[in-house]
């Protein structure tokens, strides 16, 4: 089971990266999963969240308790959240826009420069999911198909292809940072 905290403002997708990832999930890995959402009064701008619930068996609470991985999109949401992640966590952060304190336990961290990225690809809007292909490469919460089955689904027509190319840029980051992490000589 994997209790996983999406964590930014509103306007970053972050809610839509809770349901990409909850969709990959439930309908292309066969497995369970719960999502819930929270957002301040203004919808741009403020801070939110969405949190998921991921399990091979049924989902018997639909709330995390500890989370096992937070990813954090601004310093605010990091810094919300953070407090949240068991010690034995994993932080994914964008790089640009969150400065982690001293983890504690044994988190491990990993950073992206996710919005930098987007902004590469020519639509900053398209940072959550470059973080979202980062984070299926980091972890093994849903496969890489499922992903590239779930986001089709998930935004508009128009939007498939950039999306598309800014999951291929999170996901090969992540490769080639685990690579690196393997073989330092590399």
């Amino acid at each position: 089971m994997a209790e996983i905290r999406f964590a930014g403002y509103g306007g970053q997708g972050i809610i839509r990266s809770g349901i990409i990832v909850g969709k990959a999930a439930s309908i292309y890995d066969n497995k369970h999963g719960t999502m819930s959402q929270s957002f301040g009064p203004e919808a741009r701008g403020g801070a939110c969240s969405s949190q998921l619930v991921v399990s091979d068996s049924k989902v018997l609470y639909p709330y995390i308790t500890v989370a096992d991985i937070l990813v954090a999109m601004s310093q605010a949401g990091y810094d919300k959240f953070e407090a949240e992640l068991g010690d034995d966590g994993l932080l994914i952060f964008d790089e640009d826009l969150v400065e982690p304190k001293s983890p504690h336990g044994n988190i491990k961290t990993f950073a992206i420069p996710a919005t930098r990225f987007a902004e590469q690809l020519g639509k900053k809007i398209v940072a959550n999911v470059v973080i979202l292909g980062f984070f299926t490469a980091i972890t093994d919460v849903v496969s890489y198909e499922a992903m590239k089955k779930a986001i089709p689904d998930s935004v508009p027509e128009k939007a498939i292809d950039l999306n598309m190319k800014a999951f291929e840029h999170g996901y090969n980051f992540g490769l080639e940072l685990l690579k690196k992490q393997k073989d330092p000589q590399k």
